[in-house]
C-alpha cells in the first residue's frame, strides 16, 4: 500500500541512538541518594506452612533499615496480572505479598532492605523460620484427583482455577455427519519469557504519602490501581513509570513484574527510604510466570472431500501455585484455535489448574501457541487420512470475511489464503512430495507448514479503552501523551508516526511521553498485540481531533470554509494552494491565546491477524538433531505502519517459536525443584541457530484499526513450532505430540 505521510514508511526508530550508545535508561540503572537494595527469601519447599518465623537477628544487622514478612505487611489479595475482566466475571485474586502457606519452590517467604546487596543477602541468612511440609502436586492431570492436595480451595472442583467453555452448532451432529473422525493428544512443555532485563522496580515513599515506583511493568496504570490498593492509597498519590525503556518483556511483566514492584513498595513504606529490587537469573526462573504447560485433545471430523464438519478441543492447562493470568489464558487458547477455519460445530472446553509448581502467567501468543501446535498438527494428519495436500485441505476451509464464527465481534478482513498461497510458494512445497536429503546420506530434509490466528486486543472480554492527547505546541511541534510503555517492540516510533500522518506533520516535529501514570492518560498497557492497534486508534483520534481544532480556527482567522483547508507535512494548503507552514499557524494561534489539544479517548474492536508458516529443516538420523534451515513466514498484519518493525516483530517471535519446537522447557524433580534455572541449563536458540527468516507482508487494510492496521506482536509464534513438527514429520515419517522435540526424542522416535 502506498504511504500516507508518515505511516507505511521504514524510518529509523526514535530510541535507537540511544539504546546503541548506552544513553538508553532502564530500572536497573537508577540510583537515588541513600538507596537501599532488597533481596528476597525464598521457599526451599514445593508445598508448606510457615509455622514461625523470626526476625530480629536480621533487623539488628548493620546496615539493615527493613525486614517484610507474612506478619508485618498487608494482607489483601490481588491478582498479579492486574486483569480487569468484564462483568459479570471476576478476577481470580490468591496472591499476596507474603503468604503464610507457601506453593512452590521459590515462593516469597520475606525481604530485607539493606545498605547494600551484600548486607541484604547476610541478613537473609539470619532469619530463621520453621516451616511444616505439606503434601504437593505437580501434574495437572493429578491435581484434579479427588485425593489430590489441595493447593487453594476451588469451587469448581479440586485446584481448577477456572475454567472456559465455548460452543456453536451441535458437535455431535457434526461428527455423525463426518465421514473421517480423528481424535489426538498432545503435551506441552513449560517455557520462560528469558527476556533480557530481570524483574525489577525501584520504589520510594515520601513522608507527605506519595509512593512512586519505576520498574518493568507493562501496565503502568492498571499497576497504580493495585499497588494503590494494597497499601490503602488514593490512585492520585501513587505514581508508576518506566524509566523509561524495559529491555524486553514478552508478558512477563503484565501487570506486577512477578512481585518486584510490591515487595520494593512495602520495604520503601518501612524505611522511609528508596527501595531497588533486582531479581538475579535465578530467581526470574524459579519465581516469575512461565508459559502455562498441560495437555491439549483435538476430535476433528471431515467429509471425503475435506469439508471440516466439527472440531471439538479440550485443554487442561498448568496455572502453578497461583491464578495470574491463567483463566484468560485458558479462553483465548480455545477463541484462537476454534477460530482459523469455517467449522460449523465447534466445542471448546478448557480448564486452568493449580498446582505446586512456578506459577504461569502471559507470554507471547497467551497461550494460543499450545492450541495451534495440536490444532494445526492434527489438521495435517487428517489430509494425510484423507489422502489430500495439507496446504489444498486448509485452503478449502479458511476462514472469510463475515464468516460465521465463535467469537463474539465479526471478522471484517481476511488474508490467511493469501498468506498460504504465497507462503507456499515461496518455500517451494512443491518439493515436498520428493526425497529431499542433506549434503550426507544420514541427512534427510522436509517441508511443513501451519496457519493460524490471534487477536489484536483482550475486546470484548476484558476491560479495554484507550487514551491519548496530542498537544500542538508554539514552534508547530506536537507532544504526544500515551500511556503505554515502549519494550523494545519500537512503539514509540510507530505511534509517532500514526500521530504525524493524522495531524498531517512531519515525524521529527512529533515528541511522545510514554509509560507514566502522572503525564500520560489512562491505558490497559503494552501486551495482547494490542498497542499499536488500540493505542494507535486513540492516537490516531487525538491527531484527528487536533486537526479539525486546527482547521476551524485558521477558517474563522482567514474567512474559509472548513472544507477548502488541507495539510501535509506541515504544508497547509486553501483548495490545493500552500499558505502557510504548520510552525506559523501554531504561532498564530499563541499570538491569539490559543492551543490546540487534541483527546483521543477510545473502546476500541478488535480484528484478527492471520498467518501461515512454512519451514523446511533438516533432521541428521545418527544424532537426532533437528535443524531448521528456514522460514517463511506470511502475515495479514492489515497494514504494516513502519514495515522494518513489524519484519523485526516477526523474525523475533519466529526464533522463540524455534525454540520452543526443539530445545526450551523446564521440568521439575521429584521434590518440585526446577532443573533449568540459568541460561547455561535453559537451551535457548542462539545466533548459530537462527535460519533464513523470510517475511511477507500482506495488508488488507482493515478498517477498525488506525490507518488499516492489526495486531502483529505475538503473532510469529503461534503457528512455528506446528510448522517445524510438519517439516520434521515430512523428514523423518515421525508425527511429534509432544515438544521440545529433543535430539533424545528425535533418536528415540527413530528407534535408537
Amino acid at each position: 500500500m502506498k504511504p500516507e505521510g508518515a505511516v507505511g514508511r521504514s524510518i529509523p526508530r526514535i530510541d535507537a541512538v540511544e539504546k546503541v550508545t548506552g544513553e538508553a535508561v532502564f530500572t536497573t540503572d537508577l540510583d537515588f541518594p541513600g538507596m537501599l537494595y532488597a533481596k528476597v527469601l525464598r521457599s526451599p519447599y514445593p508445598h508448606a506452612r510457615i509455622v514461625s518465623i523470626d526476625i530480629s537477628q536480621a533487623e539488628k544487622l548493620p546496615g539493615v533499615a527493613a525486614v517484610a514478612t507474612w506478619e508485618n505487611t498487608t494482607d489483601v489479595r490481588y491478582n498479579g496480572s492486574c486483569s480487569e475482566a468484564n462483568p459479570p466475571a471476576v478476577p481470580v485474586e490468591d496472591e499476596q505479598i507474603f503468604n503464610r502457606e507457601l506453593r512452590y519452590v521459590g515462593d516469597e517467604v520475606a525481604a530485607v532492605a539493606a545498605d547494600s546487596e551484600e548486607t541484604a543477602l547476610a541478613a537473609l541468612k539470619l532469619i530463621r523460620v520453621e516451616y511444616e511440609e505439606l503434601p504437593a502436586v505437580y501434574d495437572p492431570l493429578e491435581a484434579m484427583k479427588p485425593e489430590a492436595p489441595a493447593v487453594h480451595p476451588c469451587f469448581l472442583g479440586n485446584n481448577i482455577a477456572g475454567m472456559a467453555k465455548f460452543p456453536m452448532g451441535d458437535i455431535e451432529q457434526g461428527f455423525a455427519e463426518s465421514d473421517v473422525v480423528i481424535e489426538e493428544r498432545y503435551k506441552l512443555p513449560v517455557v520462560k519469557h528469558c527476556q533480557l532485563e530481570t524483574q525489577s522496580a525501584v520504589a520510594s515513599f515520601t513522608r507527605s504519602g506519595k509512593l512512586t515506583v519505576w520498574s518493568t511493568t507493562q501496565s503502568p496504570h492498571p499497576l497504580r490501581g493495585l499497588l494503590a490498593r494494597l497499601f490503602g492509597l488514593p490512585a492520585g498519590s501513587v505514581r508508576v513509570l518506566n524509566p523509561p525503556y524495559i529491555g524486553g518483556a514478552f508478558g512477563s511483566h503484565v501487570g506486577t513484574s512477578a512481585k518486584a514492584e510490591p515487595i520494593a513498595a512495602a520495604l520503601a513504606i518501612m524505611a522511609k527510604k528508596p527501595v531497588r529490587l533486582v531479581y538475579d537469573r535465578k530467581e526470574d526462573f524459579i519465581a516469575s510466570p512461565t508459559r502455562h504447560s498441560g495437555y491439549i485433545t483435538v476430535k476433528l471430523g471431515a467429509m471425503k472431500d475435506g469439508t471440516l464438519r466439527a472440531l471439538y478441543l479440550n485443554a487442561v492447562l498448568n496455572t502453578g501455585a497461583y491464578a495470574c493470568a491463567g483463566p484468560d489464558v485458558t479462553a483465548v487458547l480455545g477463541v484462537t484455535n476454534i477460530s482459523i477455519y469455517q467449522i460449523p460445530n465447534v466445542m471448546y472446553d478448557g480448564l486452568c489448574v493449580y498446582t505446586n509448581t512456578t506459577t504461569a502467567g502471559a507470554m507471547r501468543g497467551f497461550g494460543n501457541p499450545q492450541g495451534n501446535f495440536a490444532v494445526e498438527s492434527t489438521m495435517d494428519l487428517m489430509a494425510e487420512k484423507l489422502g489430500m495436500d495439507s496446504v489444498a485441505l486448509r485452503l478449502k476451509n479458511v476462514m472469510t470475511p463475515y464468516a460465521p464464527w465463535l467469537p463474539p465481534y465479526p471478522c471484517a478482513t481476511v488474508g490467511l489464503a493469501e498468506c498460504i498461497e504465497r507462503g507456499a510458494k515461496q518455500i517451494g512445497w512443491e518439493r515436498r512430495h520428493g526425497k529431499m536429503t542433506g549434503d550426507k546420506p544420514y541427512k534427510v530434509r522436509g517441508i511443513g507448514m501451519a496457519a493460524g490466528t490471534h487477536l489484536s486486543n483482550s475486546w470484548p472480554f476484558a476491560v479495554e479503552f484507550d487514551n491519548a492527547y496530542l498537544a500542538l505546541q508554539e514552534d508547530g511541534s506536537a507532544q504526544l501523551a500515551a500511556g503505554v510503555p515502549d519494550m523494545g517492540q519500537g512503539i514509540a516510533t510507530t505511534l509517532s508516526q500514526v500521530a504525524a500522518s493524522s495531524l498531517g506533520i512531519d515525524v521529527e516535529q512529533v515528541h511522545i511521553v510514554f509509560g507514566d501514570t502522572q503525564s500520560t492518560p489512562y491505558d490497559i498497557g503494552s501486551h495482547a498485540s494490542r498497542t499499536l492497534y488500540s493505542a494507535g486508534t486513540a492516537v490516531n483520534a487525538a491527531g484527528k481531533d487536533a486537526r479539525g481544532k486546527l482547521f476551524a480556527f485558521l477558517a474563522g482567522q482567514m474567512g474559509v470554509p472548513e472544507e477548502s483547508l488541507d495539510m501535509e507535512n506541515g504544508q497547509i494548503t486553501v483548495n490545493g494552494k500552500e499558505t502557510m507552514t504548520i510552525k506559523e499557524a501554531a504561532h498564530m494561534l499563541h499570538r491569539n491565546n490559543r492551543q490546540i489539544v487534541g483527546l483521543g479517548q477510545t473502546v476500541p474492536f478488535n480484528a484478527p491477524p492471520w498467518h501461515a508458516h512454512f519451514a523446511e529443516v533438516e533432521v541428521d538420523t545418527r544424532t537426532g538433531q533437528v535443524t531448521v534451515l528456514r522460514v517463511v513466514a506470511a502475515h495479514d498484519v492489515g497494514r504494516a505502519i513502519n514495515p522494518d518493525i513489524v519484519e523485526g516483530q516477526i523474525q523475533g517471535s519466529v526464533l522463540q517459536g524455534i525454540g520452543y519446537a526443539l530445545s526450551e522447557q523446564i521440568v521439575y524433580d521429584a521434590r518440585g525443584k526446577q532443573a533449568q534455572d540459568s541460561f547455561h541449563k535453559y537451551y535457548l536458540p542462539t545466533i548459530m541457530e537462527v535460519p533464513q527468516i523470510e517475511t511477507i507482508l500482506v495488508e488488507t487494510n482493515e478498517p477498525s484499526g488506525p490507518f488499516g492496521a492489526k495486531g502483529v506482536g505475538e503473532c510469529g509464534l503461534v503457528p512455528t513450532a506446528a510448522a517445524i513438527a510438519s517439516a520434521v514429520e515430512n523428514a523423518i515419517g515421525v508425527r511429534f505430540h509432544e515438544i521440545p522435540m529433543t535430539e533424545e526424542r528425535v533418536l528415540e522416535a527413530l528407534g535408537g
